[in-house]
C-alpha cells in the first residue's frame, strides 16, 4: 500500500510538468479508437448496399493501418518514459540514499505505468468517444448518408481493440523501466544535474564541403520527382532511388549544419556577442549536433505527413468536385457495332446484325422503352479506323515525343472520331462550348492533361490528318477542353472532332445514348438501372450485345468511395505521423532543458534577470522546433509537385484547399506541442 500511495503521489506531482506526455498518450487513445470506431458508427446509417461495402473495406484497410500506427505509438511510449526516467534520476537518488532497494523503485515504476495507463485510457476514451459521434457525422456527409436514423454508439469492439494494443505497449514499457532501473548507479543518480555536455565543434571545411555534395544530391533528388519524372521514373520501382537520395542526404545536411551554424555565427560578432546569443546558439547547436538521427527521421515523417495530407484531401476534394462538372447527366448508355470482321471472334452473324440496332432499339426489343424512364435524352455516334490510331495522329512529332517522354503512352491505340453536329449535341447537353468548323479542319477534344500535353505538339506542328479519304488541317493549335463520357475525373484522352460529310456512309463503331431521368430519387434511379441490367438474364439477351451502362449514381459512389477511403487513411497515418514527430521534439527539448538546470541557475547568479533566460528559451524551442519542419517543407514541395503529377488523371484542382487545410493541421498540432513544451520547459528551469 505504501509503493502505491507514493506511486499515486508522484503522478499528482508530476502531471504538470509532464503534460507533454500525458497530452500525447491521451490524444494517440483518442485517435487510435475514433478511427477503428468507424464501422460501429455507421452500423445505423442509411447508406446502399455498394457504399456501405466501400465503408467496410475502408474499415478494415484502417485496421491493418492500426497495427503500424500502435507501432509508431509504442515506440512514443517508450520514448517518452525514457524521458520520465531522466527527470527523475536525483528522485531515484535520493530514494536508494533512504535505503529504497531497486526491486521498490521498480514497484514504483510499475505502479506508477498502471496508473497512467489507466488514466490516459480513461481520459482517452472518453474524449475518442465524443470524437467519433463528430466522425459518424463526418462519414455520413462523405458517403452521402442518411442520418435520421443515427444514434449515439459506443464501439466495443474498437475500445477492446485499444485496451489490447496499449495494455501491450505499457506491459513493455514496465520491462524498460525495470531493466533501466536494475542498471541505475548512486553516484550517476546524485550528480547528474552536474553533468556537462561540451559541444564538439566539427571541422567547417569537412561540414562545407559535405553540405555542399549533398545539396547537390537532393537538388538531383528533386529534379527525378518533378523536371525530370518522364526520363528518370518509368517504373514504381524508380521512386525508390530519389527516395533515398532524399533521405541520406537529409541526414548529412544536419549533420553538416549543425557544425556549420555555430561557426558561422560566430564570425559575426554584432550578432553572437548581443545580449544571450552566444548561450542560446551554442545550446541549440549542442541541441542539432546530438540529434542529427533523429532530426533526419523527423523531417522525414513530416515531409510524409504534409504530402499524405495535402494529396490525400486533394484527391477527394477534387472528385468531389469534378462530380458535377463530368458526371452532368443521370445515364449514359453505349452499344458497340460490330461488322464482320468480328466474325473471327467467335461473334455469330445474328449478334453482328442486332449490334447495329443501337442502344434504343435493342431496349425495345426487350420491351424497355426509354421515353417511359428519361424525360430527356440525346443520341449519338462514334466512328473508328483502323489506320488511325493515335502514334498516326502524331505524325512527323511522333519520334520526338517518343524520345522526350515515357514508354507508357498508348500509340497502337485506335482514335476516336465524332461528327461537329454530335459532339455538339452532346456539348449542348452538358452545358460545355459548343464548336463550328470548316469543311477542311479537325479539332481534338481532350481534358486528360498528359495526353494533352502530347497532342499539343503535333497540333502546334500543324499535323494534317487523312480521315476516310479527307485531308484535314487543325483549327486549333492546341486541343479542345471537353468530354463525352461520364466520369468522376478527366480521363478523356482525344477525339478528333470532324466536318459532318467526312463520316457520310462510314460504319458507326459505337452508339450511345445520354440522359436524364423523371425521378430525383437516388433509390429509384437505381432500380431503373437493374432493370436494365437484368435484361442480360433474358434468354435472348446472347443475340444481342446489351447496352453498357455508366450513371452519375454510380459514379458518385465510387468516387466517393474512394475520395473516403484515401482521405481517412491519409488523415489517419498523417496525424499519427504528426504527433509522433512533433512529441519526439517536444521530449527530447524537455531532457535538454532538464539536463541543463545548472546552467539557467549560472545565469542568474551571473545577474541575468528572468525575462531574458525565457526569451532566450522560447527562441531556442523555436529554432528547434523550425529547423526539422523547415527542410520538411522544403522536400514537400518538391513531392507534392510529384504527387500531383501521379494524380493528375484525378483532375487535381483543389490542391491550394488541401495545402491550406494541412497547414491548419499542422499550426494547431505543431504549434499546440510548441506552446505545451516552452510552458513546460519554463516549469523546469525556474528557481524553486
Amino acid at each position: 500500500m505504501p509503493t502505491i500511495k507514493l506511486s499515486f503521489r508522484n503522478i499528482k506531482k508530476s502531471i504538470k510538468d509532464y503534460a507533454i506526455y500525458f497530452f500525447t498518450l491521451i490524444l494517440g487513445v483518442a485517435i487510435f479508437y475514433v478511427f477503428n470506431s468507424i464501422e460501429s458508427q455507421t452500423v445505423l446509417l442509411d447508406v446502399s448496399k455498394s457504399t456501405y461495402e466501400i465503408i467496410d473495406m475502408m474499415t478494415n484497410m484502417l485496421s491493418a493501418a492500426s497495427v503500424f500506427v500502435a507501432f509508431i505509438l509504442g515506440f512514443l511510449i517508450i520514448y517518452a518514459s525514457r524521458f520520465l526516467m531522466k527527470r527523475r534520476n536525483k528522485e531515484f537518488g535520493i530514494y536508494m540514499l533512504l535505503g529504497m532497494s531497486k526491486r521498490k523503485i521498480s514497484m514504483v515504476l510499475f505502479f506508477e505505468t498502471i496508473l497512467i495507463g489507466i488514466i490516459s485510457l480513461v481520459v482517452g476514451l472518453g474524449i475518442g468517444v465524443i470524437l467519433s459521434q463528430l466522425m459518424s457525422m463526418l462519414v455520413a456527409n462523405m458517403f452521402e448518408a442518411d442520418m435520421r436514423k443515427y444514434e449515439f454508439i459506443f464501439s466495443m469492439d474498437s475500445c477492446v481493440k485499444t485496451f489490447i494494443y496499449f495494455g501491450i505497449m505499457y506491459v513493455i514499457v514496465m520491462f524498460f523501466n525495470v531493466i533501466n532501473v536494475g542498471k541505475c548507479k548512486l553516484i550517476d543518480l546524485i550528480q547528474t544535474s552536474k553533468k556537462s555536455e561540451t559541444v564538439k565543434m566539427k571541422n567547417p571545411l569537412l561540414c562545407t564541403i559535405i553540405f555542399i555534395v549533398s545539396s547537390m544530391v537532393l537538388g538531383y533528388a528533386y529534379y527525378m520527382v518533378t523536371g525530370g519524372i518522364d526520363a528518370t521514373i518509368k517504373t514504381p520501382e524508380d521512386i525508390l532511388k530519389p527516395i533515398l537520395l532524399g533521405a541520406i542526404s537529409t541526414f548529412f545536411i544536419f549533420w553538416s549544419l549543425s557544425g556549420l551554424i555555430l561557426k558561422i555565427v560566430m564570425s559575426m560578432k554584432n550578432v553572437y556577442v548581443k545580449g544571450l546569443n552566444t548561450f542560446t546558439l551554442r545550446q541549440v547547436s549542442s541541441k542539432i549536433n546530438t540529434t542529427v538521427f533523429s532530426m533526419t527521421v523527423i523531417s522525414l515523417m513530416l515531409f510524409v505527413t504534409i504530402c499524405v495530407l495535402s494529396s490525400a484531401l486533394s484527391l477527394k476534394n477534387s472528385m468531389t468536385a469534378n462530380l458535377n462538372e463530368l458526371a452532368p447527366a443521370d445515364i449514359q448508355l453505349s452499344i458497340s457495332i460490330k461488322d464482320d470482321k468480328w466474325l473471327n471472334q467467335g461473334y455469330s452473324v445474328k449478334q453482328i446484325e442486332n449490334s447495329k440496332l443501337g442502344v434504343r432499339k435493342t431496349l425495345e426489343a426487350f420491351d424497355f422503352h426509354l421515353d417511359d424512364y428519361l424525360k430527356d435524352y440525346i443520341e449519338y455516334n462514334s466512328y473508328r479506323m483502323e489506320d488511325l490510331t493515335f502514334g498516326d495522329s502524331l505524325g512527323d512529332s511522333l519520334e520526338y515525343i517518343k524520345n522526350n517522354s515515357t514508354s507508357m503512352i498508348p500509340y497502337n491505340m485506335p482514335e476516336e472520331i465524332m461528327t461537329i453536329s454530335d459532339y455538339n449535341k452532346v456539348a449542348k447537353f452538358y452545358g460545355n462550348e459548343e464548336y463550328t468548323l470548316n469543311e477542311d479542319e479537325y479539332i481534338i477534344i481532350a481534358d486528360y492533361d498528359s495526353m494533352v500535353s502530347i497532342r499539343n505538339v503535333a497540333l502546334k506542328n500543324n499535323q494534317k490528318l487523312t480521315i476516310f479519304g479527307y485531308t484535314l488541317k487543325p483549327k486549333y493549335k492546341e486541343c479542345q477542353n471537353g468530354f463525352t463520357e461520364m466520369s468522376s475525373n478527366h480521363i478523356n484522352s482525344g477525339i478528333i472532332i470532324v466536318p459532318d460529310e467526312v463520316v457520310r456512309g462510314q460504319n458507326t463503331s459505337f452508339n450511345s445514348i445520354i440522359g436524364n431521368y423523371y425521378t430525383t430519387s437516388l433509390d429509384e434511379q437505381r432500380e431503373i438501372q437493374q432493370q436494365i441490367r437484368n435484361l442480360s438474364n433474358n434468354p435472348q439477351a446472347s443475340e444481342y450485345s446489351m447496352p453498357s451502362i455508366n450513371s452519375r449514381v454510380d459514379i458518385s459512389e465510387a468516387s466517393i468511395g474512394l475520395g473516403g477511403l484515401v482521405t481517412f487513411l491519409g488523415l489517419y497515418l498523417g496525424i499519427v505521423f504528426l504527433i509522433a514527430s512533433v512529441a519526439i521534439l517536444a521530449l527530447k527539448e524537455l531532457t535538454e532543458n532538464t539536463d541543463n538546470k545548472e546552467r539557467y541557475k549560472m545565469l542568474r547568479k551571473l545577474g541575468v534577470d528572468e525575462k531574458m533566460i525565457n526569451q532566450s528559451l522560447f527562441r531556442q524551442i523555436a529554432i528547434f522546433f523550425m529547423f526539422p519542419l523547415l527542410i520538411a517543407i522544403i522536400h514537400s514541395i518538391f513531392g507534392i509537385t510529384f504527387c500531383s503529377y501521379i494524380i493528375s488523371t484525378f483532375g487535381n484542382k483543389q490542391l491550394l484547399n488541401s495545402i491550406i487545410m494541412t497547414a491548419i493541421f499542422i499550426i494547431v498540432i505543431y504549434g499546440g506541442y510548441f506552446l505545451i513544451t516552452y510552458v513546460c520547459s519554463k516549469n523546469i528551469i525556474k528557481e524553486r
